[in-house]
């Protein structure tokens, strides 16, 4: 993203120059790119409509699909969904890049909504790929999924478990810090953390039919051992959730001190694993309202010597492909593990 903000000159601090922000564009140009972590790769993904002003298309997943089991993808889909506001009431829209095709599709629109309510959704976190679908978040209420790469795109809705839907987000989305989706030990989950004392941690896991949740753990963070003694900064305000641990849905990140530290909680086990340092001491800086700085990152062994997909490689129109997801990794890397 190529973003300008106009910084005149205000003063001196020390031997340099003071400046003070009074306006940021409110457009910026925006570049897309799919990137290899490991071996370095990037792919630059072409511009929407022949433009860099896209701002619109926030909160994009990728999905990718391979021909064989357990081998690196063949193809893969960028996909944006969200409310269609100028189209037929109630009904959704996406756009959506395939590998195979090299281009970005035209919008779909009236895409049926799965909603129970006449209410809009709010996305606050990034998108998550689960099941062979692509997964966007309101952590107010619950998700929408789709399969990207169908040629009838149906999409889902799982609303979030009893308790945990509030009203609509009014405002700045503050929300997002005390919750969070992801994917851990092959499953989805859902975690929240309470934002006043005694501050409560629970974790909750969607049963195979995608139709309910099961309460997994709440604890209440005082008594956890190691937390209130372990000398950890900015233990009196809430912490927020930071991640789920995709390999062990017991131990949640949570960060503290305003976003400065990062401490790993095991729920079973009742214990404060360790802290990190992630910022400068003190957290000058406040985080920004949109959770999801700190990845959840399983690296596949073939991941380092693959090629990213595009139009003419490796592509096939076999039926019945199955899609690779960070939740079909890690099912394969638990079934290891047992054996």
């Amino acid at each position: 993203m190529d973003e300008h903000a106009t910084a005149p000159i205000v003063g001196r601090v020390g031997a340099g120059w003071a400046r003070q922000i009074e306006a940021f564009e409110m457009d910026p140009d925006r570049t897309r790119f799919v990137c290899n972590p490991l071996s370095g790769q990037l792919l630059r993904l072409p511009d929407i409509d022949g433009t860099k002003k896209t701002s619109k298309y926030q909160f994009l997943g990728i999905l990718t699909q391979s021909d064989s089991p357990n081998r690196p993808p063949d193809r893969y889909a960028v996909a944006w969904l969200s409310d269609d506001d100028g189209a037929v009431e109630g009904s959704f829209v996406m756009r959506r890049f395939l590998s195979q095709k090299g281009e970005w599709d035209d919008e779909l629109v009236g895409l049926p909504s799965p909603l129970p309510l006449a209410r809009k959704m709010f996305m606050s976190q990034e998108v998550v790929a689960f099941a062979g679908r692509l997964w966007w978040v309101d952590v107010s209420w619950g998700a929408v999924s789709v399969d990207p790469f169908s040629d009838r795109p149906e999409l889902r809705f799982v609303e979030l478990p009893r308790g945990s839907v509030t009203e609509p987000v009014q405002g700045l989305p503050t929300l997002g810090r005390y919750r969070r989706m992801g994917v851990s030990q092959g499953r989805m989950r859902y975690a929240e953390v309470s934002e006043k004392k005694p501050f409560v941690l629970s974790s909750f896991a969607l049963q195979d039919g995608g139709s309910c949740w099961t309460l997994e753990h709440r604890v209440v963070l005082e008594r956890i051992g190691g937390w209130a003694d372990g000398g950890y900064p900015g233990l009196e305000e809430a912490p927020h959730i930071g991640v789920i641990h995709p390999l062990n849905a017991s131990v949640m990140i949570l960060t503290i001190g305003n976003g400065s530290h990062a401490v790993s909680v095991d729920m079973d086990r009742g214990k404060a694993l360790g802290c990190s340092l992630l910022r400068g001491r003190g957290g000058e800086d406040p985080l920004p309202h949109f959770n999801g700085f700190l990845k959840p990152c399983v690296l596949p062994p073939w991941l380092g010597s693959t090629l990213i997909p595009s139009a003419g490689t490796r592509a096939s129109t076999k039926p019945n492909f199955k899609s690779k997801t960070l939740s079909d990794i890690l099912v394969r890397v638990d079934r290891c593990s047992k054996n």
